[in-house]
C-alpha cells in the first residue's frame, strides 16, 4: 500500500477528521478515501460508507486506531461498562505513553503492538507502566508471539498477553497478575492533574498547604508522598475513575468504528446531535 494511501487512511480515523464531520465540513483526505475504498458511495449514506472504509483497516492494514478502538469496543463495552468501568489513553508515564489503561476495581495498562511496530522500546515501556500500575499487558498480533515471549522472558514480570486474531476478535494468552514491588510514588503523583492530587490531600489531611504558588505543588508532592504507598495507590485509582465525563445515552448510538474518537473527545450533546446528521446523510450532500 503506497505512502500516500496509508496516510488518508490513517487520518480518516482522528480527532481532527471526526471534529470536521461535527461540523458538517467538506474533506478532501474523507472524499479521496471514500471514492478509493468504497463502491457505489454515492447511494450510500457517510455510516455506511465509514463502516465501509474501517473494513479496510481490518483487512489491510491494522494500524494503532484499530487495536484502540477493538480493545474499547471487546472489554470497555463488551466486558465491562462505562458505568463501573472508566478508559485512559495516551498516560505519559515516566519517558512512556500508555497506549490504553482501564480502571475499575484494579487497572491494567495496555500496551500495543501492531504489525507495523517492532519491539525495542516493549522492555523500557513495562519497566514503566509498571511503576504507575500494578497490571500490565501486551495486545498483539499471532505471528508476533514468539518474538514477544523472548522479550518478555528477559524481563520475568507478570505480564499479560492478548493476541488480536485475524477475524478482529481479542484472544487471551495469559492474563497479567499483580506486581507491585515496582510502583513508585513520585511516578504515580505525576498521573494526577492539580484538582486530583487537591482532592487526594484534602481527603487525607482536611486541608490543603496555605504556601505561595511557588511551593505550592512540591508541598502537595511531599504531603502525598507521606501516605502509605497501598493507600495512595488506590485513591490514585478512585480518582482517575472519576476523570471521564460521558453523555453515555447517546454514546450508545455511536457506530462500533468511531467508539474510540467519540469516548475519549467527551462529545457534548450537540456534538452527538451534529455527528448523527452527518452519518445520517447521504454522501456527498453535507
Amino acid at each position: 500500500m503506497g505512502t500516500n494511501k496509508i496516510s488518508n487512511l490513517n487520518r480518516i480515523f482522528t480527532r481532527n477528521m471526526l471534529r470536521h464531520f461535527i461540523n458538517g465540513k467538506e474533506d478532501n483526505v474523507y472524499s479521496s478515501v471514500v471514492k478509493r475504498y468504497t463502491s457505489d458511495y454515492v447511494q450510500k449514506n457517510n455510516r455506511e460508507l465509514i463502516s465501509e472504509i474501517y473494513c479496510e483497516l481490518k483487512d489491510n492494514y491494522r494500524n494503532e486506531y484499530f487495536y484502540k478502538n477493538t480493545l474499547l469496543n471487546k472489554l470497555l463495552l463488551g466486558v465491562h461498562s462505562v458505568n463501573t468501568t472508566v478508559a485512559l489513553t495516551e498516560v505519559v508515564i515516566g519517558k512512556s505513553k500508555a497506549d490504553f489503561v482501564l480502571i475499575n476495581g484494579k487497572a491494567v495498562v495496555y500496551e500495543i503492538k501492531t504489525e507495523l511496530d517492532n519491539l525495542e522500546r516493549l522492555g523500557s515501556q513495562i519497566d514503566d507502566y509498571y511503576k504507575a500500575f500494578d497490571h500490565v499487558a501486551v495486545v498483539t498480533y499471532e505471528k508476533n508471539l514468539q518474538r514477544l515471549y523472548k522479550v518478555l522472558d528477559n524481563i520475568d514480570k507478570p505480564v499479560g498477553i492478548y493476541i488480536l486474531r485475524k477475524n478482529g476478535k481479542l484472544g487471551t494468552i495469559r492474563k497479567p497478575q499483580s506486581y507491585t514491588d515496582d510502583l513508585e510514588k513520585e511516578i504515580i503523583f505525576k498521573l494526577l492533574r492539580k484538582s486530583e492530587y487537591e482532592d487526594i490531600i484534602t481527603q487525607q489531611y482536611g486541608y490543603l498547604p496555605k504556601v505561595t504558588q511557588f511551593k505550592y505543588y512540591s508541598i502537595c508532592k511531599k504531603m502525598f508522598l507521606q501516605i502509605p504507598i497501598e493507600e495512595s495507590y488506590l485513591l490514585v485509582l478512585r480518582i482517575l475513575k472519576k476523570r471521564m465525563r460521558l453523555e453515555k445515552e447517546e454514546f450508545v448510538k455511536i457506530p462500533y468504528e468511531l467508539k474510540f474518537l467519540a469516548y475519549f473527545m467527551e462529545l457534548s450533546s450537540d456534538d452527538y446531535r451534529k455527528l448523527e446528521i452527518f452519518l445520517n446523510h447521504q454522501y456527498g450532500g453535507v
